[in-house]
């Protein structure tokens, strides 16, 4: 227990950030920094290839559908190499680790936001969809005014601990010296060369933190959605009752 104190106090920084501000930022905040990223960059593809699943067109809802079976059947590391030596082949020069690693994230996980997000919509009452269009809105108008706000709000909870299965895919990063927690750890390691258990100790501890507070906020995040439908459907009944009551009232 001691040794593990002991190991904080003298490599703590480079657990926390790598060698920045003398070398490329790493550690947690690299962890953080390329799993934030890679969530804001495939939530947009995620959304677009949810939508394209649910299509009535062929044209659109196949390919998206083999993009999301293909890469949700294999892993990820192979997903990882392929970026990694298929990249600077089509871009004609090479690229960080950084940048492959992110690139894969992306490409990657859009494939699960895609059924996150298809699953969110699929689960509202078609009722909306229709009501929507007897109102005389569009499909696209629907879908961006009626369904998707309500859809995408749904999905947080999802989202949330999608991003914490983000984070542990993140340590993949560490085969193609991807600075981050796993790398910093391993660095650390070939320093003390004797405490390895003590040293991949610390990157546990460090992991369940992160990933157990965003799982505490997705749960959180569920009760409120939850609470505030139970309160909707509330207002709907009490609503409904004086409607009612109002009716008979006039007979």
């Amino acid at each position: 227990m001691f040794d593990i104190f002991t190991i904080l106090h003298d490599n703590g920084m480079l657990f926390l950030m790598g060698q920045y501000p003398n070398g490329p930022l790493g550690g947690i905040l690299c962890t953080l920094l390329i799993s934030l990223l890679a969530v804001l960059f495939a939530f947009p593809i995620g959304v677009l290839l949810g939508l394209a699943r649910l299509s009535p067109f062929r044209w659109l809802s196949w390919p998206a559908a083999c993009w999301v079976y293909v890469l949700r059947g294999i892993p990820l590391l192979m997903v990882v190499f392929w970026t990694y030596f298929c990249v600077p082949l089509l871009i004609g020069h090479n690229i960080s680790g950084f940048t492959t690693m992110l690139c894969t994230l992306v490409i990657y996980e859009s494939a699960y936001i895609a059924e996150i997000v298809r699953g969110g919509i699929q689960a509202l009452p078609g009722g909306q969809y229709e009501a929507s269009r007897a109102l005389g809105m569009s499909y696209m108008k629907t879908l961006r005014l009626v369904i998707l706000p309500q859809a995408l709000y749904n999905t947080l909870p999802s989202l949330v601990s999608q991003l914490v299965s983000i984070i542990k895919d993140s340590t993949l990063g560490y085969v193609i010296n991807v600075p981050e927690l796993t790398y910093a750890a391993n660095q650390v390691n070939n320093q003390l060369l004797t405490k390895p258990f003590q040293v991949f100790a610390i990157v546990a501890m460090g992991y369940y933190i992160i990933c157990f507070s965003l799982t505490w906020l997705a749960n959180k995040l569920e009760d409120r959605i939850a609470r505030k439908r139970r309160n909707e459907r509330a207002d709907e009944k009490t609503a409904a009752k004086a409607l009612l009551l109002t009716k008979t009232e006039l007979q």
